[in-house]
Parts: C-alpha cells; sequence; structure tokens
C-alpha cells in the first residue's frame, strides 16, 4: 500500500533529478529561465509537501492555505534578508522571486488538492 510518505518522496526525488539533468539541452531563453527560476518554484514546491507529511501532527497545517502562506511567507522574508544583504536561500535579490515564490505554492496545492486526491484514494483522509 502506498502512503503520503511514499508519494511524497518521490516526488521530491524528481524534482531533485531535474535540478540534476537541468536544461542545458534547452535554447539558451530556456536555460537562463531555468537557472534563474526554477528553484524558485521547486523549493517551496517541496516545503508545501514537507508540511503534508506533518499535517495530521499538526493541526495548524491540516488546511491547504495554511501550508500555502506559511511556505510563501518562508521564502518572501529569505528574499527580503537577500535585498538587505543578509543570505538566506540565496545571495542574489530579485523581484521576480516572490512570483515564482507565488507560483511554487499554488502548484504545490493544486497538485495536493486535485492531482493526488485524484490518484490516490489515501490522500484525503
Amino acid at each position: 500500500m502506498k502512503t503520503k510518505k511514499q508519494v511524497v518522496v518521490v516526488t521530491l526525488v524528481f524534482i531533485a533529478s531535474l535540478f540534476v539533468i537541468g536544461a542545458d539541452w534547452a535554447g539558451e531563453t530556456t536555460q537562463r529561465l531555468f537557472h534563474s527560476y526554477f528553484a524558485d518554484i521547486a523549493i517551496p514546491f517541496g516545503y508545501y509537501l514537507l508540511l503534508v507529511l506533518i499535517e495530521d501532527k499538526y493541526m495548524a497545517f491540516q488546511k491547504w492555505y495554511v501550508k500555502a502562506a506559511s511556505i510563501f511567507l518562508l521564502c518572501s522574508i529569505s528574499e527580503t534578508l537577500q535585498y538587505f544583504g543578509i543570505y538566506a536561500l540565496a545571495r542574489v535579490f530579485d523581484p521576480v522571486d516572490y512570483g515564482m515564490y507565488a507560483l511554487g505554492v499554488v502548484l504545490a496545492a493544486l497538485v495536493d488538492r486535485i492531482l493526488f486526491k485524484k490518484w490516490f484514494p489515501f490522500w484525503q483522509q
């Protein structure tokens, strides 16, 4: 029987493999976008899925929007610290990153609430 933990681990390994494979095979514009923004989407996505694993233990994280807001806030604080020269998750401040963080958590919430719920009967208790 599959569990949430197995699904999350496989998903995170897939995302990590995309980091390793990269976009060197693609055109210059795609490479630049990948290197600039893929992590800004993938990291919040992964963090959201990690919160899915603890939502049974911590009641506050049972709502998707609490998970999404928490991760967006964490990433946004990191980006804001970069603006002030305090390096948390990265070293270069880019205001577009806020939008990429939002995209990452929205995609994760959609995968959580729609795709995984549809594909895996055990996903939603």
